[in-house]
């Protein structure tokens, strides 16, 4: 056990969170001296003014699970005895680089479409910004806001950390970038250099800033050879916007970070990855699967992005299948590692997120009697439909009919576990030489 300290650490602080979120845990059991926010490890740490007003923090909370904006977070002491901050830094905030009048800024639950335009009306009204670059990595989307002096710089961080640039999203995290000057190739939607309104617009189909290297290293420029991450966080914000520009779905906040879901009480006799993959990839792109050898009824499942696995844990959670009733809740691992036994599907051209994401977006549902089946062969029948779908449950009734000039259908089953029962084991098998597709339908009747 670490020994007491006047500095306390705290776990599982998600993007949402924000310092004075935390403040308000701990404030009323005494002063607080010094904060930091460890953003890219979800963590923090804040220093009372004495020992004794970190252990009334620890004696509390040992009896009261904490929670801010609907996620737990885990306090203990820190093994630090004392913080050191740097003096120009506001709000004892720890940057991974120091003060200087370049900034990183991560765009958090970026549920709206972020251009140059908007990022400069949002940062010029603390100082002359000099250049804009704007790119997507595997935090998320990003951009490096270059400013005219320091203290610009430094205004606008201690302005606009934590805050939303739409009600209710695009959270901004920022941190000084340790670049000493941005270039600028090309005056675009994606990269802009207001001091010389004369560059060009890139050609379609360059990209316009590749050298700035991801965030989470060291924001300088990526090494010849690296590969990008397949699917970047919320990379597919318009998508969502379009799917969903009425609102999200009830229960859906948008707001989720963790991109790795664990599914437990599984059929161990009748599961497999791929029948995995069948299910969770309704929600979004499939990166790895690992089912648990010490616990057969276990699994591991990595989605493209936070609101993917949210939009899966939200949709399955206590869905019936193989006799069993699924639970799925977020993990605490953020990724699953690649190993023999963990299956990858990073670059499967059977995630159905990579093409059409809007309309797959759209029909996200939690398991229904009713299964769509499309890019079926044109002669299908309907008793070639019962004949490769009856040994899953009874079918009460199918339509096929035509779309676009393809054939399509509607097949609907006696239970909601039989149908899931078909599309988990029958998605992207063959009829008569056609590789099937099949999802749920939230239609009733046909």
């Amino acid at each position: 056990m670490t020994e007491p300290s006047k500095v306390l650490h705290v776990r599982n602080v998600g993007y949402e969170i924000t310092e004075n979120d935390l403040l308000q845990l701990v404030q009323p059991f005494g002063v607080v001296t010094k904060s930091v926010m460890l953003r890219a490890k979800n963590q923090a740490l804040i220093q009372m003014q004495d020992v004794g007003s970190a252990v009334n923090v620890m004696q509390y909370y040992a009896n009261i699970q904490p929670s801010v904006r609907g996620r737990n977070v885990y306090i203990q002491f820190s093994s630090h005895q004392e913080l050191t901050t740097v003096d120009q830094n506001p709000q004892g905030r720890n940057q991974d680089a120091p003060p200087n009048r370049i900034l990183l800024v991560t765009i958090h639950h970026m549920l709206y479409p972020m251009t140059v335009e908007v990022l400069h009306q949002v940062f010029s009204p603390y100082g002359f910004v000099e250049k804009i670059v704007t790119f997507q990595k595997s935090a998320g989307f990003q951009a490096l806001i270059q400013y005219q002096s320091h203290q610009s710089a430094l205004s606008a961080i201690d302005a606009l950390q934590g805050r939303n640039i739409y009600d209710g999203c695009c959270q901004l995290d920022i941190q000084f970038s340790n670049l000493s000057e941005l270039q600028v190739n090309y005056n675009n939607e994606r990269s802009r250099d207001f001091t010389n309104p004369a560059l060009p617009s890139e050609q379609k189909g360059r990209s316009s800033q590749s050298g700035y290297g991801d965030a989470g290293s060291m924001y300088g420029l990526q090494p010849p050879g690296t590969r990008a991450v397949a699917f970047p966080q919320m990379g597919d914000a318009a998508a969502i916007t379009a799917a969903f520009s009425g609102g999200l779905p009830p229960g859906i906040s948008g707001t989720n970070d963790r991109c790795t879901v664990l599914v437990s009480n599984l059929n161990p006799d009748k599961i497999d990855e791929d029948k995995l993959f069948n299910l969770f990839s309704l929600y979004g792109n499939i990166v790895r699967i690992k089912l648990l050898r010490s616990k057969p009824d276990h699994a591991l499942i990595q989605m493209g992005d936070g609101f993917q696995a949210e939009l899966a844990v939200h949709f399955l959670k206590g869905a019936l299948l193989f006799g069993k009733q699924l639970e799925v809740n977020f993990s605490k691992y953020p990724n699953i590692t690649p190993a023999p036994d963990t299956h990858d599907y990073s670059n499967s051209n059977l995630n159905r997120f990579n093409r059409n994401a809007a309309k797959n977006y759209r029909y996200c549902c939690s398991p229904t009697k009713m299964v769509h089946l499309s890019t079926l062969p044109q002669e299908i029948t309907d008793d070639d439909l019962v004949t490769h779908l009856e040994e899953h449950g009874t079918i009460v009734n199918t339509k096929i009919f035509e779309a676009n000039g393809k054939k399509q259908a509607l097949v609907l089953f006696e239970t909601e576990e039989q149908a899931a029962e078909a599309l988990v084991c029958k998605h992207a098998t063959s009829i008569d030489g056609s590789i099937i597709r099949i999802s749920f339908s939230q239609l009733q009747t046909i």
